[in-house]
């Protein structure tokens, strides 16, 4: 017998029991690759009865994580799992592949560069380089900052699925300075302008005094997955500057998207 993950030798409670079942399954198909699984070697392998096996196997189908090859009867693993593999592998390569370039930009502009992911949402920074300028800079690692306050957050807001504007739009969109976009109906034509120029700012609407910059980083599959961004004091980033940085932060984006794979054009 397969030696399956362990926690498929162990008792589960029954509303997790298929759920268990059918990561058991995924592993053993991971295990077999070409040669693909009948439902028989999959019922005898979990030990329950084939019409469990083979609903197991629908369900997998279903999310296109399971799919029939050619010889009637055999299952291998489905696009579903690379599309997942992918973007777990994009999160992985994300810190490697954006160093170099954030470091970069951070030297060219002077300012502290930062890269942030979309995490229960706000977005979270996962990476920062510090620009010459910067004195005593705050070190923004690990913290999450609101998605409707900030131009990072703005980024990844503007990208997301329409249940998740939906969401933050229906939101309590909190006030952290006189700048911040509380008004539902301003903040979606914000997210409108986002996306259409391609880049996001900020003037003074998550802390006084402080100005952002941030564009869009795209994984092999074209989502977006984080965003890099600019941040500096107001009267080192104006907004009359806004154009001219946004430019380059855009084309560090597109560096880090190109080196996670994505070589298309951008919606």
């Amino acid at each position: 017998m397969t030696d399956l993950p362990r926690y498929t030798r162990e008792a589960a409670p029954s509303q997790v029991q298929s759920v268990d079942r059918a990561i058991a399954i995924l592993y053993l198909l991971a295990e077999r690759g070409r040669d693909g699984v009948g439902v028989t070697d999959v019922a005898t392998e979990l030990g329950v009865h084939k019409s469990t096996a083979f609903r197991l196997i629908e369900a997998l189908e279903h999310g296109d994580l399971v799919e029939q090859v050619e010889e009637r009867g055999k299952y291998h693993l489905g696009r579903g799992i690379v599309r997942l593999a992918g973007a777990t592998t994009a999160q992985l390569e994300l810190p490697i592949e954006s160093r170099p370039v954030c470091r970069r930009l951070a030297a060219e502009l002077g300012e502290t560069v930062n890269l942030a992911i979309a995490d229960s949402g706000e977005a979270t920074n996962i990476l920062q380089e510090y620009g010459s300028s910067a004195i005593a800079g705050r070190n923004w690692i690990g913290r999450s900052t609101p998605l409707h306050a900030t131009a990072s957050g703005k980024v990844l807001l503007a990208w997301t699925d329409a249940e998740a504007v939906g969401k933050a739009l229906a939101g309590d969109l909190a006030e952290y300075t006189e700048q911040t976009i509380t008004d539902p109906a301003v903040l979606q034509a914000e997210l409108w302008k986002v996306r259409e120029q391609g880049w996001a700012s900020t003037t003074e609407e998550f802390e006084v005094g402080l100005n952002a910059i941030a564009a869009p980083i795209r994984g092999a599959n074209g989502d977006v997955v984080a965003a890099v961004g600019v941040s500096a004091p107001s009267y080192r980033l104006p907004v009359e500057s806004f154009a001219d940085v946004a430019a380059r932060v855009v084309v560090g984006a597109d560096e880090i998207s190109s080196r996670l794979g994505f070589y298309g054009a951008g919606e």
